[in-house]
Order: structure tokens, then C-alpha cells, then sequence
């Protein structure tokens, strides 16, 4: 075969597999256009099954006392007077283009507040993320090169942490590190040390899922016969583990990633609130409260783009990093 006929056969296979890629993106987009619509939907209703009259939001609270002559006018400027049908398509409408709205309680637009809120949850399940792949895969290449006592050990560590509560976590941490080591402050301060309690909170649970997960992976991938075949070749084991079988254990987690930053971000809401640290979780348990609508639907739009857009990436990441997804 000449060089010639071989760049030609590899040419429509290279086309073959971006076209490939761009249906399954196509695919994924379309339905994550779909996601978001069902979390608006659900969201809407959802809401307004909770006791209370949101036109009380408008005027300060239920506690606000307002007469009915001002709920009234608050309830027309806002259009909660209308049927409940045209309230939601009159929601649909404004979100499908961009607009989420004023705040009933803050009146203030609802997109340039959590825009201003998003950096820090972000921030903070970015970091929670990357800690717990660390912790998982420091604990899993342990466990499988240690003795049978170190695999129990291990695996005994990740069931524990995939079982621990954020709420009960976040207390043992700050009864441990703040109240009697001193070490670290109990609220979520600015700079690092604020951060170290609120990650350490959302990663030890995440890295014990994850950790059960990559165990199991990077044990399969050891005895798999591309594993034995480096053995053969007279490549060392540390080079086995290095190149072949961490990037297959790997796999797994990164395909859960995306999973693990929605589980993240909604742990969010029980660590910004317990560590007192300005975030999307604490806007939307404050504005759950108090009937906030708009509110609640912007936090839980952008939540789920964010969830969305992070699934995209991380199965796209999975078919670099595995070599026969590329295939």
C-alpha cells in the first residue's frame, strides 16, 4: 500500500469520527435544552406548593403585616394576579430569553445577584472536586499495592466517608479544627484558610464514592492483559500503574464528574449556610423561605446549565484520555 492510499483510507475515518462527535454533542445539547426546560417547569410549581403568599416577598417577609390593598397592587405589578397557566408561560418566555427577573425581596435583577454569587460556589465545588480525585486516587493506588490489611483499611475509609452527612461532617471539622485545635476559624473568611473546612466538608464524601469506584477500576486494569503485556516487555511496575492502569481506573470517575459537581453544587446549600459563606446555596435556602420565585428559579437554571455544560466536558474528556472511545 502506498503512502498516498493510506492518508486517503485514514482521511474518511477521521471525518467518520468528528461527525461522530458533533451528533453526540448535537445529541447532548438538545437534551440538555430539554433538562432545562423540565427544571424551570418542575421548579415553577413546585414552589408554589409551599404555604404562603409569594405577593408577601414583595413587601418584606410574612412577617410584614401588608394590608390587603397593598398585596393586591404587589400581586398586579408582579403579574401574580394572573391565572397560574399564564404566570408559568409568561416564565418561559423571559428565561428562554435570558431575562430571570427582579428579586420579590431584594428588588433587584435576579441575574446580575447570582452572577455575583456563582463565582464562589463555583470556586468552591471546583476545589471540593479536585480534593476529592486526589484523596480517592491517593487512597485507591495505596490499597492496591498495600497488604490485604491496607485493602481493608482502605475500603473500610471510603464506605465511612461515602456515608458521612454534609451537615455532620461540617460540625465534627469545626469542633475538630476551630473549636479545639484553634487551627482554622469555624466561618468561611476570606482567603485559603476560609476555604479549607467548607471543601474539606463537600470532598470527603465525594472522594469515598469516588474511591470505591477507581479501587475496583485500577484493580481490573492491573490484571488486564495489556497490563500484563507492559509486565512482559520488561516495563517496571511503577510504569505499569503511571501509563496503562491509572488512566483506564480513571475512567470511571471521570465519567461520574459530572454527576459529582451537581452532587457538589447542591451540597453547597447545607455547607455555604453552616460555614456562613456567600454562594448560590445560601441565596437559594434564602429564597426559598421567603417565596422569592424568580430567585429560586435562577439559582436552579444556572445549576443545571452549569451541571450540564460540566457533563459535556467531562464525557468529551473520557473519550480523550480512553484510546478505544477514539477508535
Amino acid at each position: 500500500m502506498t503512502p498516498g492510499s493510506t492518508s486517503e483510507t485514514r482521511a474518511p475515518a477521521r471525518r467518520s469520527r468528528a461527525g461522530a462527535l458533533a451528533l453526540r454533542l448535537t445529541g447532548r445539547l438538545a437534551g440538555g435544552v430539554f433538562v432545562l426546560w423540565a427544571v424551570a417547569t418542575l421548579t415553577f410549581f413546585a414552589i408554589r406548593l409551599i404555604p404562603g403568599d409569594p405577593a408577601q416577598a414583595v413587601l418584606g417577609g410574612p412577617g410584614s403585616q401588608a394590608s390587603e390593598e397593598a398585596l393586591a397592587a404587589a400581586r398586579a405589578e408582579y403579574g401574580l394576579d394572573q391565572p397560574i397557566l399564564v404566570q408559568y408561560l409568561l416564565q418561559l418566555g423571559r428565561l428562554a430569553t435570558g431575562d430571570f427577573g427582579s428579586s420579590y425581596s431584594l428588588r433587584t435583577e435576579v441575574a446580575p445577584l447570582l452572577l455575583s454569587q456563582l463565582s464562589g460556589t463555583l470556586l468552591l465545588a471546583g476545589l471540593s472536586l479536585a480534593i476529592a480525585w486526589l484523596l480517592a486516587l491517593l487512597v485507591a493506588t495505596w490499597t492496591t499495592r498495600g497488604t490485604r490489611a491496607a485493602e481493608w483499611v482502605g475500603s473500610g475509609l471510603e464506605i465511612v466517608g461515602a456515608g458521612l452527612p454534609h451537615f455532620w461532617l461540617a460540625t465534627l471539622v469545626i469542633l475538630v479544627f476551630s473549636v479545639g485545635l484553634g487551627w482554622l476559624p469555624p466561618i468561611s473568611t476570606p482567603g485559603p484558610l476560609g476555604l479549607v473546612l467548607p471543601v474539606l466538608t463537600l470532598a470527603v464524601p465525594l472522594a469515598g464514592f469516588l474511591g470505591q469506584v477507581m479501587r475496583e477500576s485500577l484493580l481490573d486494569a492491573l490484571d488486564s492483559p495489556y497490563a500484563l503485556s507492559a509486565r512482559a516487555r520488561g516495563e517496571s511496575e511503577t510504569g505499569v500503574r503511571l501509563v496503562h492502569a491509572l488512566r483506564h481506573a480513571a475512567l470511571p470517575g471521570i465519567s461520574l464528574s459530572g454527576w459529582a459537581f451537581g452532587y457538589l453544587i447542591s451540597g453547597a446549600v447545607v455547607v455555604e449556610t453552616i460555614f456562613a459563606r456567600p454562594g448560590l446555596g445560601r441565596t437559594l435556602l434564602n429564597a426559598v423561605t421567603l417565596r422569592d420565585v424568580p430567585v429560586v428559579i435562577g439559582v436552579v437554571m444556572i445549576v443545571a446549565l452549569t451541571y450540564i455544560l460540566v457533563t459535556v466536558l467531562t464525557d468529551l474528556l473520557g473519550r480523550i484520555v480512553d484510546p478505544t472511545a477514539r477508535a
